[in-house]
């Protein structure tokens, strides 16, 4: 995470944190990084540069206005206008990571070969909140490489429950195997 990123997430965070407003823009923000992540080209509109500024900003404001916070809106221009919307993912995870700081949350990732179902997610949710204590937030990225199972991500630790682990796993048992 760039510095940068760091500055723009702590400076709206503390301006939503001073006014009680951290629970109305953190699924604002989640929603606007969901909506970059589907449309990878809105991302590349907005930063075209030989689309005129004011254009970009109509666009955006277009797409936000009346749907998002006007510090979320702002926000955006800002990023749109100083040129680094490409900090935006690392923005929304700094300001997630504030949260579940100021919240109590422990975040969790679970790495699979596919994406995890609504209802898998709230099963793996609640049942490393059961070994934790805490409450968790839980978010799902693919890697085709994990081949299957899950991998569990949270506080710098690991629970590898992939199969790409267990063959590694078996490999390393039969390869320190004498016959």
């Amino acid at each position: 995470m760039t510095q940068t990123a760091k500055n723009y997430a702590d400076a709206l965070y503390d301006l939503a944190w001073d006014e009680g407003l951290t629970d109305e823009l953190l699924p604002q923000l989640k929603g606007i990084r969901d909506l970059l992540r589907e449309n990878p080209d809105y991302p590349r509109l907005l930063s075209a540069a030989n689309l005129p500024l004011a254009e970009r900003l109509g666009v955006l404001d277009q797409a936000l206005r009346d749907r998002v916070h006007p510090y979320v809106l702002n926000f955006m221009k800002l990023l749109v206008e100083r040129g680094h919307l490409d900090q935006f993912r690392d923005c929304f995870v700094r300001f997630r990571a504030r949260y579940a700081q100021d919240h109590g949350i422990l975040e969790a990732t679970a790495v699979t070969a596919r994406p995890l179902s609504l209802p898998m997610l709230d099963k793996l949710s609640k049942r490393l909140s059961e070994l934790t204590g805490q409450k968790i937030n839980l978010d799902n990225r693919v890697d085709p490489a994990v081949l299957g199972g899950v991998r569990l991500e949270y506080n710098g630790r690991q629970l590898d429950g992939t199969l790409r682990h267990r063959l590694a796993d078996i490999e390393k048992t039969l390869s320190e195997t004498v016959l």
